[in-house]
């Protein structure tokens, strides 16, 4: 399953993330000596010592939701954060980032599911920050795009229907904000157990875990 996902995507448009959250440096590099280089992770303390202990040419996506107070302990090196969900998040990144003299590449995480449990603005709220004179100030931000998590649900037409509105946010933003900004073409949608939707759905990005690296026992 591992060389036929792979193989999958060394012929895709669409990006993988490998999530190796929970799993060893040794796993990690199993996946990585067969070409992998995107990797995600969701526990800040757990991405900061994989950073340190593994190869510098690994790309690291944080796709956990991320609390302000961790930023700093990231900005030095991580490669794009997925779960933007708010003005103060975004304020803390463009500050820490600043002190890191860099930008970071950011995605804005939208509610497309149903679940409450689940984090994100809806449009209106993305609109008002992507308004906002405080948002046109930041210079060490780059949103490159949109993420969201749909339904855990085995109802393949309520998964579709959730990736297509999220394509629908990210269409509208682009025409509304992003127009100029050719970097701004980003979806990250899709894991395990639906990225074939996603990817029909117009995804660019899907995270897969178990697939890759095997259920937990």
């Amino acid at each position: 399953m591992l060389q036929q996902i792979l193989a999958e995507f060394n012929h895709s448009d669409t990006q993988l993330v490998a999530v190796s959250k929970t799993k060893s440096p040794e796993q990690i590099l199993k996946i990585y000596n067969q070409g992998q280089r995107i990797f995600g992770e969701n526990k800040v303390q757990e991405l900061v010592t994989k950073y340190e202990h593994m190869p510098k040419d690994i790309d690291w996506h944080f796709i956990g939701h991320l609390q302000r107070n961790k930023v700093k302990y990231i900005a030095s090196f991580v490669k794009l954060i997925h779960g933007v969900d708010s003005m103060n998040l975004l304020k803390e990144i463009n500050k820490q980032a600043q002190k890191e003299k860099r930008v970071i590449d950011c995605l804005l995480q939208f509610h497309i599911a149903e679940e409450q449990s689940k984090f994100g603005l809806d449009l209106e709220e993305a609109r008002t920050l992507l308004k906002s004179e405080e948002f046109k100030k930041f210079a060490h931000i780059n949103i490159i795009g949109v993420m969201g998590m749909a339904t855990f649900t085995k109802e393949h037409q309520q998964i579709k229907n959730e990736f297509q509105y999220l394509n629908h946010i990210f269409k509208t933003l682009r025409n509304e904000f992003f127009e100029e900004k050719s970097d701004f073409k980003e979806i990250s949608m899709g894991m395990s157990g639906d990225y074939k939707i996603a990817i029909e759905e117009g995804s660019t990005m899907v995270r897969i875990g178990s697939l890759i690296f095997g259920k937990k026992v």
